[in-house]
């Protein structure tokens, strides 16, 4: 019985000395707040808030992001004052996020043309369409918007482009090859932003999400029907 009783001790002693999941981020150089918020499956608008970042959305290697709010995580324990009383804002004070997209509705169409469509679950939670194609096939803005990135810093996602569509929808484009926008410039719907390259097997396909308030949904929820 003392041996059971021992080793149950251990047990609850070793599982409770597990680290916890670290809720903050130290930037590196080559991050941009897109690109971290869409690593650890946030809303940029949300991570740029809990950090007191402004609408330039401008950040610095070396300085550490908060992953959550204020009052989660066991970086955000606050030290209570002995000399004066405290008051904080319930989250119940913070008004909602609305789902509506803000600005005008984004008119969705589909990046490339042809090729097989797969519905992908990636291994990091993300969802989206894995579609086969040929090496150097033109890919094209799933909708108007603005390139917040452009680059290789996202493990599995090859070179990516992402675009923001308004204050709600984020699109990304993996594996291209040759990109033909840069970040900051304003895109069309239907316009040629780079071309397909090849995925993780060396066959030519383009990885697509779409995200709502940083969350990867189902891109044919969004997508017209292919005639």
């Amino acid at each position: 019985m003392r041996l059971i009783c021992a080793l149950t001790l251990s047990l609850l002693v070793a599982c409770s000395s597990n680290p916890p999941a670290s809720s903050t981020y130290t930037v590196k150089r080559g991050d941009t707040l897109y690109s971290i918020a869409w690593r650890h499956k946030v809303d940029y608008q949300d991570l740029a808030r809990w950090n007191g970042i402004g609408r330039d959305y401008l950040i610095h290697p070396g300085q550490v992001l908060r992953l959550a709010p204020p009052g989660r995580g066991a970086t955000s324990v606050a030290k209570k004052s002995s000399t004066a009383p405290r008051t904080s804002r319930s989250p119940a004070a913070t008004p909602p996020r609305s789902s509506v997209p803000a600005g005008p509705p984004v008119r969705w169409s589909w990046p490339v043309d042809g090729g097989n469509v797969v519905l992908t679950t990636r291994p990091n939670g993300g969802q989206g369409l894995t579609i086969d194609g040929r090496a150097g096939q033109d890919i094209r803005a799933a909708g108007a918007g603005r390139v917040v990135y452009s680059g290789t810093g996202l493990l599995g996602y090859g070179q990516l482009v992402i675009i923001k569509h308004n204050e709600t929808y984020l699109s990304a484009y993996g594996h291209t090859q040759a990109v033909v926008v840069k970040e900051g410039d304003a895109v069309a719907a239907g316009q040629r932003i780079a071309t397909m390259g090849k995925g993780p097997q060396g066959t030519p396909m383009l990885y697509f999400e779409i995200r709502i308030d940083g969350s990867p949904r189902n891109p044919l929820s969004l997508l017209p029907q292919r005639r």
